[in-house]
């Protein structure tokens, strides 16, 4: 990725609005030669915009980091965990937990449901660490293009 693409994603963190006019004067390119490299970023998959809320502000009562050990392959387990609706991400990691996944749910209820009814039930899966979010703090995308 060459520096030019790397200063757009960058206008882009700081306002996924931004006009691509705008973008382009910074990055001395014309409008329609951003929109294509945005365009190809996001085909390419290097950057998504979207609207990043906070959930617990947007009906979404719960919010939990669950820590899941698992027995064997992770792949599956992580598969089936990404196909959720519920979790927001999912990361395999290296330490007590073999993966991690945001949960986001609209109550207790449905946390309890997810957690105890689909992710335990899970073959392969040996245990689970809840930490449910009480306030969210920070939360930025903004760490740049290194």
């Amino acid at each position: 990725m060459d520096a030019v693409s790397l200063a757009i994603i960058e206008q882009l963190q700081e306002d996924g609005r931004r006009p691509y006019a705008a973008i382009g004067k910074a990055v001395g390119l014309s409008e329609a030669a951003v929109r294509q490299r945005v365009q190809k970023l996001l085909d390419q998959g290097v950057m998504q915009i979207v609207a990043v809320t906070d959930p617990l502000t947007v009906g979404f009562r719960r919010q939990a980091m669950v820590g899941i050990t698992v027995e064997g392959d992770l792949d599956p387990v992580a598969d089936a965990l990404t196909a959720m609706p519920e979790a927001e991400y999912v990361v395999m990691t290296a330490g007590s937990y073999d993966l991690l996944a945001e949960i986001v749910c609209e109550d207790d209820d449905h946390l309890l449901e997810v957690i105890n009814k689909r992710i335990r039930a899970l073959p392969g899966v040996r245990s689970t660490e809840s930490f449910v979010y009480l306030k969210l703090k920070k939360q930025t995308y903004m760490w740049g293009t290194r």
